[in-house]
């Protein structure tokens, strides 16, 4: 296949994977900007009471929050990690991931122009029944253990190996239970420079994700697609598709809004309603996404996400089927796939201007920050790009005469083993 890829080609899948980004750029904005400040002005001891568990009314919050944040998925999985960091129950905070990629509105709004209002509805009767489902497997799913590593991981507050400047320790822990001031210059520099540490870190994965997703497009026959699904068997036509959808979503690269679009072509080439539904379902699964859930919570835990999900947003595309063939809504217009080729005047565009000032103003305080020299309180892990508090860092060394701090033993150990120092001394 590659020996007939043309210059064309190439031109076209770029400029694809290019109006994918800008589809979704102001909400990646929004929704790195929304996680820095949680790790700056959010304290543990309130995350604890308000998400602290996966009951009724802690699945309910985070649901509501999840509503009012971004649509983005890498967003919001940089933002539910930052709620786990902080002390939100591992379930709960999945479930803030669930809402804030299903019960958005300009989710709802996007489904509605280029699928029709049967898709609309779909995501938003769908969202709630994976939260649910999530709420009652997840203490199950998630085990306690693989949970406590996930956030011995990241938690730079873990207790540390050793004593050693314990007063520093007990000033820190107390200025975190407050938070930073949301009122000062100072802690809005501290949120910046969250925000560019978390963009630090996937940047690699967002450009893979989306350079993918892009040749995906061009380059894979929609064709291909439709042959995988079965047609013309009744229910097992509809389990064979609702079990394929995340398949797919898994190995075309394609997330948050962006797709909609490759939704509804598969939706135009003859794809059953159910497994378009769990294909658009299944965002938060796509590889680019599991290498940066790997990152954060391990191979394990991110194996047991990964299983979990692919289950809920298969029984959800199931279901949301079945209720929409009870009441006879299944739609039946296929129209065509509509992907912008070009850049045009509308909503889209003026959010990203305006997110793009947010980004500048949220650059120069970073810049700020880093002036700062009187904010000796935080480095940044050289293995994984993860803004660390260096009182509470896990681990700590001394390399070439540079104090170098990290967010976990195991990156500590990965930088010692790059570098040929030996093992690591712990903080």
């Amino acid at each position: 296949m590659l020996a007939f890829i043309s210059v064309g080609d190439i031109v076209d899948s770029l400029r694809e994977a290019f109006f994918m980004f800008w589809e979704t750029l102001w909400a990646l904005v929004l929704g790195f900007t929304l996680s820095g400040a949680v790790q700056a002005f959010a304290s543990k001891r309130r995350m604890e009471r308000v998400l602290g568990d996966h009951r009724a009314p802690a699945v309910a919050r985070a649901s509501l929050f999840g509503m009012a944040s971004s649509s983005c998925s890498y967003a919001a999985t940089a933002m539910s990690k930052s709620l786990f960091q902080k002390g939100a129950d591992f379930t709960t905070a999945m479930i803030f991931m669930f809402a804030s990629t299903n019960l958005v509105v300009e989710l709802g709004v996007v489904l509605l122009v280029l699928m029709g209002w049967q898709f609309a509805l779909a995501e938003f009767l769908g969202g709630p029944i994976m939260i649910v489902g999530l709420a009652l497997v997840g203490g199950v799913a998630f085990s306690p253990r693989l949970v406590r590593a996930a956030r011995a991981r990241l938690d730079p507050s873990a207790p540390p190996s050793t004593t050693a400047h314990r007063g520093d320790d007990d000033h820190e822990h107390a200025s975190d239970d407050h938070g930073a001031s949301i009122r000062t210059k100072a802690g809005w520099s501290d949120a910046a420079a969250f925000t560019f540490s978390d963009l630090r870190m996937l940047r690699r994965e967002l450009v893979v994700g989306y350079l993918v997703a892009g040749f995906l497009t061009i380059l894979v026959p929609m064709e291909w697609w439709n042959d995988v699904f079965l047609h013309g068997h009744g229910f097992w036509t509809t389990l064979e598709n609702v079990l394929l959808g995340p398949f797919i979503a898994v190995i075309s690269f394609v997330c948050s809004i962006g797709n909609v679009p490759m939704a509804a072509a598969l939706w135009h080439g003859g794809i059953g309603f159910g497994g378009v539904v769990s294909f658009i379902f299944a965002d938060l699964i796509t590889l680019p996404l599991l290498l940066i859930y790997r990152k954060y919570y391990g191979t394990a835990l991110t194996l047991r996400v990964f299983a979990t999900f692919w289950a809920l947003m298969s029984i959800a595309g199931l279901v949301v089927e079945g209720v929409f063939q009870l009441f006879g809504a299944v739609p039946t217009k296929r129209p065509e796939a509509v992907v912008p080729d070009r850049l045009q005047w509308n909503y889209t565009t003026f959010l990203n201007i305006a997110f793009l000032l947010v980004l500048g103003v949220l650059f120069w305080l970073y810049r700020q920050y880093k002036r700062d020299t009187a904010d000796k309180r935080h480095a940044t892990d050289p293995v994984c790009g993860m803004q660390v508090e260096k009182a509470n860092a896990p681990a700590h060394l001394v390399h070439d005469g540079t104090d170098v701090w990290f967010c976990s033993d195991g990156c500590c150990t990965r930088y010692s083993e790059s570098h040929e120092i030996g093992t690591a001394p712990a903080r």
